[in-house]
């Protein structure tokens, strides 16, 4: 099963990546993906590792729009960003998304209280699902902050990074804060994105878990978009074949791509 949409994809505009976008285009091209989003990070105040996660807006729009024209006959490259919700940002994430045309915007969480799940000091002190129920407890207080996203990314992000991964983690212990989380997802209109990332980092399933993009199903949700996460060339589309026969397993006959923020559907 060929997926041809990768909708997460990061460019030396982002602090932890290196790549030109030029790169990661060429090469997604090269691969067969025919509709690319670049979401580069926008992370305004993160204060972990001594990483700047914000570009200038201007001279984002400015090379991609160019880029999009030059390559038009290659590949559909979409605009989009990557916010990181921190609650009293909903101001300065407002300003942005209304002062410039992004075709596509993912709210993720990496920041839960000033501290990002990737480096062990979110774990110190605590038990590993009490970490993980924080996480999770962050992204109710994000969503009650702040909505004018189009899809969710990385739902369990935090488990990449616990010192058991998901060797103790499952839907069903936080069930009932998960569900309170998609069925809010639901009803704001928000998509749910599957993220290839947790295969690379040795989970052997997607960011969010199999059970969460099924109850997201069950209770009602349909859109769904692919994303690498990609930061390096080589993981454009990672296990996307492997995704969408998941996405299928748990009831979707679809997924979406986005242009000027309008979902547009795609059949599996």
């Amino acid at each position: 099963m060929k997926i041809l949409a990768d909708y997460h994809v990061h460019t030396s505009f982002s602090g932890d990546c290196s790549i030109p976008p030029e790169t990661m285009i060429e090469k997604a091209a090269a691969q067969g993906i025919r509709h690319l989003c670049l979401t580069d990070h926008i992370d305004y105040d993160y204060t972990e590792g001594g990483t700047f996660f914000e570009f200038d807006p201007k001279e984002y729009f400015k090379r991609l729009l160019t880029l999009k024209e030059q390559y038009r006959e290659q590949i559909d490259l979409a605009v989009g960003v990557e916010l990181g919700l921190q609650p009293y940002l909903s101001k300065k994430h407002h300003n942005l998304i209304f002062s410039h045309s992004f075709d596509f915007v993912i709210g993720s969480i990496h920041l839960v209280h000033c501290k990002d799940p990737y480096f062990p000091s979110y774990f110190e002190g605590r038990s590993e699902d009490e970490a993980y129920l924080e996480y999770f407890e962050c992204i109710l207080q994000n969503l009650a902050a702040y909505s004018n996203f189009d899809v969710f990314g990385h739902l369990d992000y935090v488990v990449r990074y616990g010192p058991n991964q998901n060797r103790y983690y499952s839907y069903e212990k936080f069930r009932e804060i998960i569900d309170e989380i998609l069925r809010l997802l639901i009803k704001k209109e928000i998509g749910l994105e599957v993220n290839t990332g947790g295969y690379k980092y040795g989970l052997g399933m997607p960011n969010p878990y199999k059970a969460i993009i099924l109850r997201y199903r069950e209770l009602g949700g349909r859109i769904v978009t692919f994303g690498s996460d990609a930061h390096e060339p080589q993981y454009l589309g990672y296990k996307f074949d492997r995704v969408g026969k998941l996405l299928k397993e748990c009831g979707f006959t679809s997924y979406f791509i986005f242009h000027n923020r309008k979902p547009e559907e795609v059949g599996l």
